[in-house]
């Protein structure tokens, strides 16, 4: 009887510190101290950057891993395994988490200081304008993907016509292959001297190729960029649609309660009108 009564203590005091350290996790600090921890993480991977091997730097580095994981675990028991993996940005906090401490005394240099600035990329789940963001984004890849492949059917067609007319006109790095044609096109489409280091000399040697040029920025440039920002712009539209959708709905639901309530309270305004009214 002794040992049940124990039992019952020993699970009661657990599930009162769940609920407190759950409370925690919960509270509105609680998020706004991660972000400035997160923050001052960067701050310090930047000074490393200028102090090399520095011992206080390094220190204080390691000190903030330790941090991460104490976060990590206050979540874990505050909201349990279940609800914790069930976001699926918490399971790449922990991945992060976790490689930094595997990978916390290795002694490949550069794969710690990869995991040090991949740290910094918590700072998308922490902040919820930057996971909308990147929601949206990863959202819209299945109806980009369409938008992809006419850009390597145009790349393809356009790299072709390069290699076969101007290969010989510009050094071979240029036009001379379908592969550094594509390379070239790249370079075309984000402007980069193209005007100067590749349109140029070829117009001057063959006049037609200007109608080459601008079709493929207007094309590639141009139409396939907007297609692309409309696309990601429709998906970023649709999380406030689905909201305001979700809030129509719950006022609805709570109209509709809210005229039962008057309703029953009408009947029973009347009903005691009418017994008045019969005393």
């Amino acid at each position: 009887m002794e040992s049940h009564k124990n039992q019952n203590n020993n699970s009661t005091s657990v599930n009162t510190m769940k609920e407190k350290i759950k409370k925690l996790v919960d509270h509105r600090l609680f998020q706004p101290i991660v972000i400035s921890i997160i923050l001052f993480n960067g701050f310090i991977i930047v000074t490393e950057t200028y102090y090399t091997g520095n011992q206080l730097l390094l220190l204080i580095d390691n000190l903030i891993v330790w941090v991460f994981v104490l976060e990590m675990v206050l979540k874990l028991i505050g909201l349990g395994p279940k609800r914790y993996f069930k976001d699926r940005w918490n399971f790449f906090d922990f991945i992060i988490v976790a490689s930094s401490l595997i990978f916390y005394s290795t002694p490949f240099v550069s794969v710690l200081r990869l995991i040090r600035v991949l740290r910094l990329i918590r700072m998308i789940p922490a902040i919820p304008a930057l996971r909308k963001i990147i929601d949206s984004l990863l959202k819209s890849v299945p109806a980009l993907t369409g938008i992809l492949g006419l850009s390597l059917l145009i790349f393809g067609i356009y790299a072709i016509i390069g290699t076969t007319f101007f290969s010989e006109v510009l050094p071979y790095e240029f036009f001379g292959s379908f592969h550094t044609s594509l390379f070239t096109l790249m370079q075309v489409v984000t402007f980069e001297s193209w005007a100067s280091q590749v349109a140029r000399p070829i117009i001057n040697e063959i006049p037609w190729a200007w109608a080459y040029f601008v079709s493929f920025i207007i094309i590639g440039a141009l139409v396939i960029l907007n297609l692309v920002v409309a696309v990601i712009l429709s998906y970023l539209g649709q999380d406030d649609e689905a909201k305001r959708e979700e809030q129509m709905i719950q006022m609805q639901k709570e109209n509709r309660e809210l005229k039962k309530d008057i309703k029953e309270i009408k009947e029973l305004l009347y009903d005691i009108k009418v017994e008045k009214k019969a005393e």
